[in-house]
């Protein structure tokens, strides 16, 4: 197989159904889920496998998923239909959840850190966050986005922030509290919304 094919010398590359120039929005948008990507693997690998069993397979999911959005956004052909599904968007609802009955009450705002998987859950969640910011440009000029996609990763960054504490938490270390936060997060509004 011959990884490089000239076809994008000129700043130009293939979409399923079209070509676009590389620094449009909708080639920023699937780029930018790569970078996820590649911040979930990262995690992956430093996580311990035995202690973060379940954790470990939800990321691979997730990192499957993630190509799913990706394939969702590069495609501009007349047959256009989601691989990506509402189911998977319930399941991160779940997962969140349960994170956060596990972690410890959250009552300041807390600062990226911590475990060293913990901090890399914190870049992927910032890297979501842009793409998500992409993502809403680019429904703008697409009257056919794919709507469940925008939805995923906006729930995909609310999984990663849940998962970064419960990591820390298993891994015994504290979260870094922001030391100029007053108490922002009651423990009633937490547990309200939870139900």
């Amino acid at each position: 197989m011959q990884l490089y094919t000239r076809t994008g010398d000129k700043g130009q590359t293939s979409l399923i159904g079209g070509r676009v120039d590389k620094d449009d929005i909708r080639v920023e948008a699937y780029g930018t889920l790569d970078e996820v990507n590649c911040f979930v693997g990262q995690a992956i690998c430093e996580l311990n496998h035995e202690r973060f069993d379940d954790i470990v397979k939800d990321l691979a999911t997730i990192q499957h998923e993630l190509f799913d959005c990706g394939g969702d956004l590069s495609n501009v052909s007349n047959k256009r239909r989601s691989k990506l599904q509402l189911d998977s968007v319930h399941a991160l609802e779940d997962k969140i959840d349960g994170f956060v009955r596990e972690a410890p009450p959250l009552e300041k705002f807390i600062l990226p850190g911590g475990a060293k998987a913990s901090a890399s859950i914190h870049i992927a969640r910032t890297v979501a966050r842009r793409a998500e910011r992409c993502m809403v440009s680019l429904s703008k000029t697409d009257e056919d986005f794919p709507v469940v996609t925008l939805q995923y990763i906006n729930r995909l960054s609310d999984y990663f922030f849940a998962l970064a504490r419960v990591i820390n938490h298993r891994s015994n270390v504290k979260d870094v509290e922001y030391l100029r936060s007053a108490n922002v997060f009651s423990t009633r509004r937490i547990q309200k919304n939870d139900k």
